[in-house]
């Protein structure tokens, strides 16, 4: 009787062994697919901080474009604002197809695609997208591992018992922004 009662207690303990192993596995998941967007949010920031100063540089060459400086502008004020994954991708991809035109209006102003400052700008903002491309896939990578181990067995039954949902994907919005994009100094 005392063996049988051992043998139930061990049963009990490696059970919630496991269901401990596997709760704080997803929570390990959950912080870092956080963290990753976290990491996203201080790009995006970053490129924020430069479009101003780039949209001041253009200004100085090309003074009737207003319309499209009021865009840039708009579209950065937009993208800032976003809450909600859906959202800020939207946004950010509204935010980089104002980018990419400004960068076209450059292309008309040779002195303007000479100049120091523009050419420093434009190289920031360019390392700055590929890290935000970088964070984007760091992202990815982390909400993909948290949505498989939500939605495998028997994780399934832990992760549903204990409210952990599966993310959204950072994506972009529609197949025209898959394209590279053409912009040439």
């Amino acid at each position: 009787m005392v063996t049988i009662l051992w043998i139930v207690l061990a049963i009990v303990v490696v059970i919630i062994l496991w269901i401990i192993m596997v709760f704080n596995g997803l929570v390990v998941l959950k912080n870092r697919a956080k963290e990753a967007f976290a990491d996203i949010d201080v790009q995006l920031k970053r490129r924020y901080d430069l479009i101003p100063n780039l949209v001041e540089t253009v200004k100085g060459y090309a003074a009737h474009e207003s319309q499209l400086f009021e865009k840039v502008t708009e579209a950065r004020t937009a993208a800032m604002g976003a809450t909600g994954l859906k959202d800020k991708a939207e946004a950010e991809n509204a935010l980089s197809g104002t980018l990419k035109s400004l960068f076209a209006v450059a292309e008309n102003y040779p002195d303007l695609k000479a100049s120091t400052n523009f050419l420093e700008l434009q190289r920031e903002l360019t390392d700055t997208e590929d890290k935000i491309q970088a964070a984007r896939r760091f992202y990815n990578t982390n909400v993909r591992d948290l949505n498989i181990k939500i939605e495998s067995f028997p994780a399934n039954l832990i992760a549903g018992s204990f409210g952990f949902k599966e993310m959204e994907l950072f994506q972009t919005a529609n197949e025209t922004e898959k394209q590279p994009a053409s912009v040439k100094f």
